[in-house]
Order: C-alpha cells, then sequence, then structure tokens
C-alpha cells in the first residue's frame, strides 16, 4: 500500500453517504486468478470483479467471505491474510473493500450468484473492465514482484 492509507484518508467522507462493507477473494490456483462478472442487470452491471459481498451486521469479514463464496460460487474456501483495503465513493454510494487472499478447499467454482467465472493471468488483467473501486488493486496484482501461485 501507498504512504497515503485510502481508508483514513476518505472516512469521513463515508460517514456521511451510505457505507456499504464488502469481503472479497483473492482466490490464486496454477498461476492464475479467480475473477466473476456482474449480473448485466446489477449495479456496475456486466463488469468484471473478484468474487465476495457484502458484510451482514455482526459478521466478521472473514466469515462473510465464506458465506458470499459458498452462495456465489458453490465451494468452500480457506480465508488467508488481507491483501488490500480499499474505500471509494460512488455518486450513488461508498464502499469499503477488504480483499483477502484465499484458498479453494472444496468444490470448482459455478456461476451460481453471477453471470461468469474465469480463471485469468495476470498479463489479461487488462483485457477485463473492472469497476473504479478495483484501480489501486489492480495496479498491486500487476506488479512483477507479487508471484501468482
Amino acid at each position: 500500500m501507498s504512504n497515503a492509507d485510502p481508508v483514513s484518508t476518505k472516512n469521513s467522507k463515508l460517514k456521511t453517504k451510505n457505507c456499504i462493507e464488502v469481503s472479497a477473494a483473492l482466490i490464486f490456483r496454477d498461476g492464475k486468478l479467480l475473477i466473476t462478472q456482474r449480473h448485466a442487470k446489477s449495479h456496475l452491471g456486466g463488469l468484471w470483479e473478484f468474487p465476495g459481498g457484502k458484510r451482514e451486521a455482526g459478521e466478521t469479514f472473514e466469515l462473510c467471505l465464506i458465506r458470499e463464496i459458498r452462495e456465489e460460487l458453490g465451494v468452500e474456501i480457506a480465508v488467508g491474510k488481507l491483501f488490500e483495503e480499499i474505500s471509494h465513493d460512488y455518486p450513488e454510494k461508498s464502499v469499503h473493500l477488504k480483499f483477502f487472499v484465499c484458498h479453494l478447499v472444496a468444490g470448482e467454482p459455478q456461476p451460481l450468484d453471477c453471470a461468469a467465472v474465469k480463471w485469468i493471468e495476470n498479463s489479461e488483467l487488462t483485457a477485463h473492465e473492472f469497476p473504479a473501486a478495483d484501480a489501486e488493486l489492480l495496479e498491486k496484482l500487476k506488479s512483477p514482484q507479487l508471484k501468482w501461485i
């Protein structure tokens, strides 16, 4: 992360807008990363993203992620370390995202609650359109120092 912490610099704005807390998974396998496509009629429809979803009241980000991945992709995961934390303001709402490195424990991802599922290589990141909130994360993922395992 850069010296300017995106979470602390925007906290004052987040309190005045509807802030949604989101937990997302970075699932790597054989040098590829799992991405999902949003349903066309949803907010930011058609864009690609990292699987996950909204945190419910009283739920940890990690438990949220396990639940969301089970519902969205029909697989079981183990949640690892926090990789990135980002806050972003859209015109209609604000989001606070936590991205965790995760590992598949059981199952093969299926598009149960998303339009599509795809495993991509690092070089393919730029060929997919992601939400604006993911811009900083995408730059970090493209880093040559980061090994996709």
